[in-house]
């Protein structure tokens, strides 16, 4: 008859493995993201928490699409994480023109932005694999319009639901 092991061996091993799990969640499924500014509201307010799907851009056929919201490394600052609406795609032709968003020479809805500013922006085309991202609060906001385009490698996935405050749990729009 094999000898039990102590119960202190049961804890450490428990401890480990739920270790080793959480960060194989955290790396590769899905990941808390703090909200720390305005340039997001009123969708999201500074303190917010959100959840990212980080592995859903790996998938073959997955690409960000327009009007998503993601999480992405700073251009600027890589250990950095921003998040901003995706507004454009590769190969799209953005022009902002008194803070109206011009994609391919149609303007788009954004019925999101409720502080609009006169940004105004020549034409430039999005090259492949870099998106173009701003903010809901143009007016508080540092996106693609002062630091240039995201590049696909630095999209840590789509933020998915906001988690806190309780009062405003669910899914993002």
């Amino acid at each position: 008859m094999p000898v039990p092991k102590p119960w202190w061996r049961d804890v450490i091993e428990t401890v480990v493995y739920a270790v080793v799990l959480a960060l194989i969640i955290r790396t590769f499924v899905i990941q808390a993201f703090w909200i720390p500014s305005g340039s997001m509201m009123p969708l999201l307010e500074p303190g917010d928490r959100v959840m990212v799907v980080k592995f859903w851009y790996h998938l073959p056929t997955v690409r960000p699409k327009r009007g998503q919201i993601v999480v992405f490394k700073y251009p600027v600052d890589p250990k950095r994480d921003f998040v901003k609406r995706v507004i454009g795609l590769p190969g799209d032709k953005v022009e902002i023109i008194g803070g109206r968003v011009f994609i391919n020479d149609r303007e788009i809805p954004e019925p999101y932005v409720k502080h609009p500013d006169n940004f105004t922006m020549p034409a430039e085309i999005i090259s492949a694999n870099n998106y173009f991202c701003l903010g809901d609060n143009r007016s508080n906001s540092q996106d693609s319009r002062f630091w240039g385009t995201v590049k696909a490698d630095f999209l840590r996935g789509p933020a998915v639901f906001r988690y806190w405050p309780l009062s405003r749990f669910g899914l993002l729009e």
